[in-house]
């Protein structure tokens, strides 16, 4: 079924951290402010919540999201392009970092650009979410809790 019209159905948007992995990794990761011994490791909970609140906000629809060590993907609908939803979705996380401690830099902790896939039929849109929820490898430890 593809559709007709000249908007997608969906985004399957992904972006990158400068850094080889996001905070939370099982391996551990520091920063200059979390950086004694037997400290305890930063979570990546900020950027889901971020995420999930700017896609509230502006009345996406978030239909898959996974916050990965080193990038982030997800897979939404709206009506604005893609460019717009990878920046809004970067700079919310960016401030949500900032505010929750995390990030205290003033240059974004995110690569430049993004992928911006368009998905036209419900067939590339079921996919990108398995992708997203399902085709990362094992589950990361939730050092949040």
């Amino acid at each position: 079924m593809w559709n007709d019209n000249d908007t997608p159905l969906a985004y399957f948007i992904s972006f990158r951290s400068y850094g080889t992995w996001l905070h939370g990794d099982k391996r551990g990761s520091i920063d200059r402010f979390h950086n004694r011994f037997g400290d305890p490791y930063l979570p990546r909970r900020s950027v889901r919540r971020a995420v999930g609140e700017t896609c509230n906000i502006r009345k996406w629809n978030l239909h898959a999201l996974n916050v990965r060590t080193n990038h982030v993907h997800t897979v939404v609908t709206a009506n604005v392009k893609p460019e717009l939803v990878l920046n809004a979705l970067k700079a919310s996380a960016t401030r949500q970092l900032r505010e929750d401690h995390l990030w205290r830099h003033a240059f974004s902790p995110w690569a430049d650009k993004g992928s911006k896939i368009r998905l036209w039929n419900e067939r590339s849109v079921a996919n990108a979410i398995n992708y997203v929820l399902n085709g990362q490898g094992d589950d990361l430890p939730d050092f949040d809790e």
